[in-house]
Formats: structure tokens, C-alpha cells, sequence
């Protein structure tokens, strides 16, 4: 094969840290000698689908702030690929911009991409090295220790609890206060504020996904430790669901393109509850978008693995590999080493890693030493952020410019 063109994408929920793998990708291709010419996805596979690329000249003068910026700098999508209808045009845009290398970067979903678009090449026989950069706050990638984008919003989740705890306890009588936190089916997010509490200015309870919440039991727990407290605070994942089943959080029945229901609310619902069952006043705070894009507050090994993984991609994508995506492998906690490899593509896509059990305490409190061991060396380290005038640089596409 000929020298060709490396296409980039982002996808899905952006994170603190995705550009800093865009940032690794990018500077790893272009010293690369099989690779022509670095394309960028505008919006992930709906800017493919439109031939709508930046190329390097866009940005080329603001690529060292990439790794400062949180959110996708390049722009994302929750689109799901229709198989008989954009994937041969995919195929037809790649040849005629010389594509032979394909990096996506994001979650489940975008791994689900991954998996549909090198199938298509490998059967309408276009050579095309597909390999997946790993992405989600969520943590809940298989086959991967931990996935970059989760400790930079671990990390701001721990202190900003640590934050609210002590808030909270100021007045005499205080309020309970439910903090919601992001995670559908997986807790690593409102688990790790269980660091807090170990530090000793964190949640009182904890509610995952991965344990069914018994509303009478929750509302038993709440009203014991407000009575020796006067102030309790909750920490709970945006997925929790009751004994029955049902997202306690459910807004409504619509569902995105990849048929994930919409979430959220289930702050304002428990607190009502305890409003109306133990006549206590309570604060909902949903941490919302701010715990994935709190950039001021990553995680110093979340960068730096971050453009790793993306550097990893480039060398496994020219050396031939494809159908895979770049994984994660601890070595030790202490010192703390990594190694990276790649896994195959489609035991990944659409599948999510839950908290196991061995890391989840018996009760609502806290988790066990085994998560901690887990989580701590992912949050060590602060990344030197930029600022001019008090306001962090931040990179920018220059709109102006979309030159070959």
C-alpha cells in the first residue's frame, strides 16, 4: 500500500482529557512516514459523511493548547451509523481522499462504529486500519483498566464533595443535601467520592447503579443520620434504580440514537421524597456537564495516558493493526505502571464494565480498600494548566482556513 491519509474523529460525551488524545494522535502522525496527511472529523462520523475535515493548517499554530482544552475542540456526535446507506458512501469518501487509517475516539457507541466501518472495508475489499482511542467518564470500558477522561472527573467529583461537605455542615441544623452524579449503568463517578468520605469530609451514603436502591431503607438511613448530625449529605448515580427495576431518575420514555434512555431528575425525586416521608428541607445539586469538562482540576495521569493512548493508536494503526482498540494494563499500584496493547474491537463495542463486587462495601457507606488501591493513583498529580489575564487558553479551530 501506498502511503495514505489518517483520518481522526471524536465521539460521544466530550471529557477534560479527549484532546489531550487528540493531541498525542496528531503529533504522532505527522512525524510518521506512512502517513501522508492528518484529516480531522468536524463532528465526528456525521463530518466524515459530509467531507467536512480540518487539516492541519486549520489549527497548526494552537495544537500545543490541546492538551489545556476540555470538551471535543473538534466537535462531536451520537450518531449511529446506518449500515446500507452511509457506509458505502463512507467508503467512496475514503477513496477519494486517500484514507487508509481510521482512528475514532470515544466510548461504547463509538467503538460500535469502530466495529461497522472496518467489517465494511474487509468485505467490499478497501484496505483500511481501523483502531478505537478510548474515551468515557464513565469508566465502563471492558478489557481496559481504566479508560482516560474517568479520573480527571473523579478527581473534581472527590473535591468538589469535599467542598460541599463542609458547606453543608456550617449551620447548626442543616439540610440533606443529594448530590447527582453522572454513570447509567455503571458508579465508578459516585463511587469515587467515597474518597472524600475517607478523607474525612465526604458523603454519608452512597447509591450506585450496580446495587437496586430500597427506598424505605434509604429513607431509614437518612433519618439516623440527620438525627445525630442535623445534616446528611447523599451522593447518587444518575442510574440508580429501585428494587423494581425502574430508573428512579427517568424523566421520560425518549431515547437517543443508540436507544439509551434519557436520565436525570433523581436528585429533585429523592428529595421530594424525604420532603414528603420524614419532613426534612433538602438541596438537589446535579453536578451536570461541569464534572467532564471541569478542566482546572485533572488529573496529572489522566493527561499523560491520555496522549499516550492516542500516540499508541498511531503506531498500532501504521503497523497494520485494525478491527482493535487501545487498552490500558496495570502493572502495579505502588509504584504505579501501565502498559498499553490493544483488545479486539468488537468484544468492546456496547458492552459496559460495572464496579465488581470485591469493590463495593456491604452497606451504603463506603467502598472497600480494594477500590482504593484502585482509584487513588489515577487522581495523583495536577496538570499545569495556561492562563492569560486570570482565563485559562484554550484552543481554537481557525474557521477561516481548510486547506489540502
Amino acid at each position: 500500500m501506498k502511503k495514505g491519509n489518517l483520518l481522526y474523529g471524536q465521539s460521544g460525551g466530550p471529557s477534560a482529557v479527549i484532546n489531550a488524545s487528540a493531541y498525542g494522535v496528531i503529533k504522532e502522525a505527522i512525524l510518521n512516514e506512512e502517513v501522508d496527511q492528518v484529516l480531522v472529523m468536524n463532528h465526528g462520523i456525521e463530518g466524515a459523511l459530509e467531507e467536512d475535515f480540518h487539516y492541519l493548517n486549520d489549527y497548526v499554530d494552537q495544537i500545543e493548547l490541546l492538551p489545556n482544552t476540555p470538551a471535543s475542540a473538534f466537535g462531536s456526535c451520537r450518531y449511529k451509523i446506518n449500515a446500507e446507506q452511509d457506509l458505502p458512501k463512507l467508503v467512496e469518501i475514503f477513496k477519494k481522499y486517500n484514507i487508509r487509517y481510521f482512528l475514532y475516539n470515544g466510548g461504547n457507541d463509538s467503538m460500535d462504529t469502530c466495529v461497522k466501518v472496518n467489517d465494511y472495508c474487509k468485505e467490499v475489499g478497501y484496505e483500511l486500519y481501523t483502531i478505537g482511542v478510548p474515551k468515557t467518564v464513565d469508566n465502563d470500558l471492558p478489557f481496559t483498566d481504566h479508560t482516560p477522561g474517568f479520573s480527571s472527573a473523579a478527581k473534581f467529583i472527590i473535591n468538589t464533595m469535599m467542598q460541599i461537605k463542609l458547606d453543608s455542615e456550617v449551620y447548626k441544623k442543616g439540610k440533606v443535601t443529594i448530590v447527582e452524579i453522572m454513570g447509567r449503568h455503571a458508579g465508578w463517578l459516585t463511587a469515587s467520592s467515597s474518597v472524600a468520605t475517607k478523607e474525612g469530609m465526604g458523603p454519608d451514603l452512597i447509591y450506585l447503579p450496580e446495587r437496586p436502591m430500597d427506598l424505605d431503607v434509604f429513607l431509614e438511613e437518612v433519618k439516623n443520620i440527620y438525627s445525630k448530625q442535623k445534616n446528611c449529605l447523599i451522593a447518587v448515580s444518575e442510574g440508580v434504580k429501585d428494587k423494581t427495576g425502574n430508573f428512579i431518575g427517568m424523566m421520560n420514555q425518549k431515547k437517543d440514537a443508540f436507544g439509551h434512555t434519557q436520565l436525570g431528575g433523581v436528585a429533585l425525586t429523592l428529595g421530594g421524597i424525604i420532603e414528603d416521608k420524614l419532613g426534612l428541607k433538602y438541596r438537589a445539586v446535579e453536578l451536570s456537564t461541569v464534572q467532564r469538562s471541569a478542566s482546572f482540576m485533572r488529573s496529572k495521569t489522566d493527561v499523560i495516558e491520555a496522549i499516550e493512548v492516542g500516540r499508541e493508536a498511531v503506531r498500532r494503526v501504521v503497523s497494520k493493526e485494525t478491527g482493535r482498540m487501545v487498552v490500558i494494563k496495570r502493572i502495579s499500584n505502588d509504584p504505579y505502571i501501565v502498559e498499553y496493547d490493544t483488545h479486539d474491537v468488537r468484544e468492546i463495542a456496547n458492552l459496559e464494565q460495572i464496579i465488581p463486587d470485591s469493590m463495593i462495601g456491604n452497606d451504603n457507606f463506603m467502598m472497600t480498600q480494594e477500590f482504593f488501591d484502585y482509584i487513588y493513583p489515577l487522581i495523583d498529580g495536577g496538570y499545569k494548566q495556561s492562563y492569560s489575564r486570570g482565563t485559562q487558553d484554550f484552543f481554537q479551530i481557525n474557521k477561516n482556513k481548510k486547506t489540502v
